[in-house]
């Protein structure tokens, strides 16, 4: 078995919390302490689910302790494994996907496959999927079956459409939430086409959202004594965090457009070239940020202007605002322009690639990012745990682990010999 074991795990590296100085420095793990186990320990998550909500809602759990286990088919892992960018054949986004996972391999079509499932259901206290409505019922795995085996279990169904509906059987993927949200339609230049994110934006909300559906679950469960079912439907959490666009449409008709960089609620506000040829990004969001950048940019003038007082009217004013403020910030390099904003108590920030990420002191001080250790690929950097917590922090105990390399440890936990697991995996089931 290649990897840590998970019952036996290296130091982790912990979510940074708590006062400053009791906080390990960016990269730093707990060696020589056991680690903390995190405020969800003992609860264990079945993760059925592929690419890339439902897995994510997982990890995020198991960040703060919650023992996952990762079941992939036996003959067609998690594609994330072999999505983007690879190391020695050893997939990069796995690594972080994966993290804090135990893998097995199941084949759930199969009798011996789905016997198992149940005999870990019945031990669990979260399964997580994400395979089209009805198939987990062809495979008499459904919330009949799972509760009947456990009824305290949260079954967790992400889909794209969710579990009833005329879509609901349709293929459904983030990109496709990214669209029919209404994200897209507003999402680039006035003149140009409706815009994707070069990244899963909505499977990551999904997740998010996920992971907080299933703690409410959990905190019902501790009310009523019984499991239940959260139906996520991943092109609801979009419609959400798009703000109160159908609230605007119902009461005034109205439908916002494609503005580019800037907002209608609130100008200057843009990205802007430095004399470097860096870029920056400048946020006015409050009336007093506004009135010091124009000041800074050499323009008090408009701060006098009836239409300067409200975000609105300033909108109304974009081209003057970013002509005042983008001139001002050509012809200075971007540290230049950094300062000055800072003395200023302005907003701005560097538009970063991952590059400057990686570099930067915000991150490094929070330790937003850090080093864990790999067996396959000796250390690697990802985004650390997503919050702290004072008492209770989170933690990475490994990075993702191997296909099924699991399987013998997590099938022997549950009572079976060594003649079981073998005549499982001669028959396909494994």
């Amino acid at each position: 078995m290649t990897g840590p074991h998970p019952a036996d795990p290296p130091p982790c590296l912990k979510g940074t919390g708590g006062p400053p100085s009791a906080r390990p420095r960016h990269g730093s793990s707990s060696s020589g302490s056991p680690c903390s186990p995190g405020p969800l320990a003992g609860l264990r998550v079945l993760d059925l689910a592929t690419l890339f909500a439902g897995p994510l809602a997982a990890t995020m759990l198991g960040d703060f302790g919650a023992e996952v286990i990762k079941v992939e088919h036996p003959r067609r892992p998690d594609p994330s494994r072999g999505h983007g960018p690879a190391k020695d054949g050893v997939g990069l986004w796995w690594k972080l996907l994966g993290r804090n996972k135990k893998t097995i391999t199941l084949d759930l079509s199969r009798p011996g496959g789905r016997e198992v499932l149940l005999r870990l259901a019945a031990e669990a206290d979260v399964v997580i999927e994400n395979f089209r409505p009805g198939t987990l019922e062809k495979w008499d795995l459904g919330w009949a079956e799972l509760s009947a085996v456990n009824p305290r279990l949260v079954l967790t169904r992400v889909t794209g459409f969710g579990q009833f509906g005329p879509y609901a059987r349709r293929p459904g993927f983030g990109t496709l939430a990214e669209a029919m949200s209404g994200f897209a339609a507003i999402t680039g230049e006035p003149d140009g086409p409706p815009t994707l994110p070069p990244f899963g934006l909505a499977d990551s909300i999904a997740a998010l959202v996920t992971s907080y559906a299933v703690m409410a679950a959990l905190r019902g469960r501790d009310t009523t004594g019984r499991g239940q079912v959260v139906d996520m439907a991943i092109i609801e959490p979009m419609l959400t965090v798009l703000g109160p666009q159908p609230l605007w449409y119902d009461q005034l008709g109205y439908v916002q457009q494609r503005t580019g960089n800037r907002s209608a609620n609130n100008a200057p506000r843009n990205t802007y070239r430095t004399a470097d040829g860096s870029w920056v990004a400048v946020s006015t969001s409050a009336q007093s940020i506004a009135e010091r950048v124009l000041r800074l940019v050499g323009r008090p003038d408009v701060i006098d202007e009836p239409w300067f007082a409200t975000g609105a009217g300033r909108a109304g004013h974009a081209d003057e605002l970013d002509a005042a403020v983008g001139g001002w910030i050509a012809c200075h390099d971007r540290a230049e322009v950094l300062a000055a904003f800072e003395k200023a108590e302005a907003a701005i920030a560097p538009v970063y690639d991952i590059r400057d990420v990686m570099a930067d002191e915000q991150y490094q001080a929070l330790g937003s990012l850090t080093d864990v250790p790999d067996d396959e690929l000796g250390t690697v950097r990802m985004q650390n745990v997503l919050f702290r917590l004072s008492e209770t922090p989170g933690a990475i105990r490994w990075a993702g682990r191997p296909h099924g390399a699991d399987t013998d440890e997590v099938l022997t936990g549950l009572g079976m010999t060594g003649r079981e697991i073998a005549g499982l995996r001669a028959a396909g089931a494994l």
